[in-house]
């Protein structure tokens, strides 16, 4: 009502807590426990149980530091700093020591016999295969111009046997470069006749008439068998080796047996080299024009 006097507080404070005991109590709250406060649990321990902590937890948290372990850690710096000044001392000790002698390497070929072949000595003499076996004379001449294809070319070959009855004619081709000669074998005293001519007007040159008789004088026929040859193409260099060729396969066509000793000595081999040609925008095979910068 309007002409109510208020109650007074400490009445109004009264009444409230008359309320609140009136009040049942939750369910699961204890009496004293303010409701919606969190329930301590048994892991969270109390304020009396962290002030118990030792003072590991307390060094753990930035607290002060054991002074027990300090002083562990610096006696193990001490014995670290002793122990690398002392390896130090044994380096030292090691670079004073004189270096050991150095040992002179063993010669390689120590353990082999000498073999040397006094002067005025033949070491051909001495057989490879020791005392048992024996070499002829002549496996001797070939061994020894085996190294030597210019005494091997000149060595005749004993086993030619050649069919000179007077109606014999052995024919073939020789080439060289782009040299090409067609030669004709006969029986006769030992003539060349190229284009016409013999040898020593066709070819001035010695060496050139030596590299053409070298096949005749092999076989050992150069004073029983005349040469005909009709020659065209390259230069004189160039004939002469193609009619050399010619001569030694008509050779092979007198006796096929003569092969062997004849390709050895490198005549039958066909000499392929020719010059380069010319290419387009060069002097010559290979050679360019001058290069100007300005």
């Amino acid at each position: 009502m309007a002409g109510e006097t208020p109650p007074p507080e400490d009445q109004q404070g009264a009444d409230e807590r008359t309320d609140a005991a009136d009040t049942p109590a939750e369910p699961g709250l204890e009496e004293g426990t303010t409701p919606g406060a969190p329930e301590a649990t048994a892991e969270q321990p109390t304020e009396a149980e962290a002030a118990d902590t030792p003072a590991e937890a307390a060094g753990d948290t930035g607290g002060p530091a054991d002074p027990t372990a300090d002083a562990a850690d610096a006696d193990a710096d001490a014995d670290t700093a002793d122990t690398a000044a002392a390896d130090e001392d044994e380096g030292d000790d090691e670079d004073d020591a004189p270096p050991a002698p150095r040992e002179k390497p063993a010669i390689p070929g120590m353990d082999l016999e000498v073999d040397i072949v006094l002067e005025g000595e033949d070491a051909l003499d001495r057989s490879p295969y020791g005392d048992e076996e024996d070499l002829s004379e002549a496996a001797d001449e070939q061994l020894a111009a085996a190294d030597d294809p210019d005494a091997l070319a000149d060595q005749p070959i004993a086993a030619a046997a050649i069919d000179l009855g007077a109606d014999a004619r052995y024919t073939a081709t020789g080439k060289r470069k782009t040299a090409i000669a067609r030669v004709i074998l006969k029986p006769g005293t030992g003539e060349y006749t190229i284009n016409g001519k013999p040898l020593d007007a066709y070819f001035p040159r010695p060496t050139l008439q030596r590299n053409i008789r070298q096949p005749l004088e092999t076989v050992g026929y150069e004073g029983r068998m005349d040469v005909v040859a009709r020659m065209h193409g390259g230069g004189v260099s160039a004939q002469a080796g193609a009619l050399r060729h010619g001569i030694s396969r008509a050779l092979i066509e007198a006796d096929p047996n003569l092969r062997g000793e004849l390709k050895r000595r490198g005549f039958l081999t066909r000499d392929a080299r020719v010059k380069e040609r010319k290419k387009a925008g060069l002097k010559k095979a290979r050679k360019r024009p001058q290069f100007s910068k300005r």
